[in-house]
């Protein structure tokens, strides 16, 4: 029988290892904001959570639950930012949003 099999802890010796999703996590996270926004900020929720289910089953042989956090915070901001930039390109071009009124100069304003 292996210690997998009553869910003991790895002997001393053993070492723990990095996830590599976690690592892509981060590393994709990071990109969104510099050379794949959308697809990268997707590429690392995803790989985020499957990194932190695989931390979670491996009972302490794998760490870096830390940098799939981190990768699936990233992530979704990058999301949100876009989303927010989008609906602000999609606003202005159909004449929702326009330059702010203290850009206007006064003397073409009827008061």
């Amino acid at each position: 029988m292996s210690y997998h099999d009553y869910g003991q802890p790895p002997p001393p010796g053993y070492g723990q290892q990095t996830s590599s999703l976690a690592v892509i996590s981060l590393i994709s996270g990071i990109a969104s904001f510099f050379i794949v926004p959308l697809l990268g900020a997707i590429a690392a929720i995803i790989t985020g959570n499957m990194a932190r289910k695989e931390i979670r089953q491996s009972r302490g042989r794998i760490t870096g639950d830390g940098m799939a956090k981190w990768g699936m915070i990233l992530g979704w901001i990058n999301i949100v930012l876009s989303a927010i930039g989008i609906c602000l390109v999609v606003l202005t071009f159909v004449g929702a949003v326009s330059l702010p009124i203290c850009l206007v100069p006064l003397g073409f304003m009827n008061w």
